[in-house]
């Protein structure tokens, strides 16, 4: 089970700004096969890895992941905390429907995803592949209800048809 890094990636969070800060300043810029990987190529590399918004550019996942991003005007909101218990209790059910989980928890800090989304206090958005938002809920919502959303999109369908048809031809 994937719990472990989840619940690991959600703690290193934390010591975002600090990193934040010393990026801006270029302390820890490399060049060459040194440079720190993008946000997509950390997601391919673990699909269990939680951003912060202020480092994740939407655009990158196109069609390649379904962004379900979870904002709060704080960390210490209750529904953010009950949210991200949610999703960290069946993570390998969103990593399965190809998710990339984003926090943001700093209004102050105006992400660009948070400019994009505009949400009122907490409130989860669910993307598809596609970059359209697919579903907003201003309350948390369990890692079942957001399989059956996903599961109802056509890309998704058609993802499993493509399994299922994989599968029955002996791949």
């Amino acid at each position: 089970m994937h719990r472990r890094p989840f619940i690991v990636g959600l703690a290193a969070l934390a010591a975002l700004p600090l990193a934040a800060q010393e990026m801006a300043s270029g302390a820890g810029i490399a060049a060459g096969p040194d440079a720190p990987l993008s946000a997509l190529e950390r997601w391919e590399a673990d699909p269990t890895t939680v951003f912060d918004a202020s480092e994740v550019d939407l655009g990158d996942f196109q069609w390649i992941a379904r962004p379900v991003v979870v904002f709060a005007n704080t960390d210490r909101d209750p529904a953010f905390g009950r949210q991200v218990d949610l999703l960290a209790e069946a993570v390998d059910d969103l990593v399965a429907r190809d998710v990339v989980l984003i926090l943001d928890t700093d209004p102050d800090a105006l992400s660009d995803i948070r400019r994009q989304l505009r949400p009122r206090g907490f409130m989860l958005a669910l993307l598809g592949k596609d970059g359209t938002v697919r579903q907003r809920k201003p309350a948390p919502w369990s890692v079942r209800e957001l399989n059956r959303a996903i599961d109802a999109m056509p890309l998704r369908r058609q993802e499993l048809r493509d399994q299922r048809s994989f599968r029955s031809e002996g791949g």
